[in-house]
């Protein structure tokens, strides 16, 4: 399979998501096929200090969301599948109904008809069971569904440790390497779990036993 990713840009907060995929794929080597929606573009100049232009050029190759004849529209273009990153409710929509209005939706589609990976970065909250319903059936048909979720885990000391983790963990479900954030690693547990109330480390009896010495 060829090394190449399609991303798209819907129109929900959260396009830094996008971009960011953009910027890690490049520095990998990922060749990446993007459509950016109109409301995304605008959302691009809302949210970020990005210009259109500049995230476009991040891409090996772009498209305009209503060109239904490019590449990305056929199964027979071979891709390690599709990200949709921020995904609005009408993205989501268009793609549980295969309502293939615009590119952004059709590769999609095409993506899950090929049965490639296709994660979506759904952006929405709170959530009513319209929604629900719509995430359970592209769930169904293959989308990966990853929320932009926030972990604490690893400890982040600034909004970039928290976008590239949602970003890592998207990478980690297309299979590509990364090092993005800190993964889980219980080997703390017991410094944690030795700690006294009072808020002091104490130390096991070996531990004492080697200090009496």
């Amino acid at each position: 399979m060829a090394k190449r990713l399609i991303v798209g840009i819907a129109g929900a907060s959260g396009v830094i998501y996008g971009v960011r995929m953009l910027e890690v794929l490049k520095n990998i080597g990922i060749e990446t096929h993007l459509i950016i929606s109109e409301p995304g573009k605008l959302n691009i100049r809302i949210e970020t200090d990005y210009d259109v232009d500049d995230v476009l050029a991040m891409a090996d190759v772009t498209y305009s969301n209503k060109d239904i004849t490019a590449s990305v529209a056929s199964g027979s273009f071979l891709t390690m599948g599709m990200v949709v990153a921020p995904c609005t409710v009408k993205t989501l929509s268009g793609i549980a109904n295969s309502y293939n209005e615009n590119l952004l939706i059709r590769a999609a589609d095409v993506q899950l008809k090929e049965k490639r990976n296709v994660a979506l970065l759904f952006r929405e909250t709170p959530l009513h069971k319209g929604h629900l319903r719509l995430l359970a059936q592209a769930a169904d048909m293959g989308a990966h569904i990853i929320p932009p979720v926030p972990a604490f885990y690893h400890h982040p000391k600034s909004l970039d440790d928290i976008i590239n983790q949602s970003v890592g963990k998207v990478l980690d479900y297309m299979g590509i390497e990364h090092d993005l954030f800190q993964r889980w690693d219980n080997s703390q547990l017991d410094k944690l779990m030795n700690k006294s109330v009072t808020g002091k480390d104490e130390k096991r009896p070996e531990e004492k036993l080697i200090a009496m010495k």
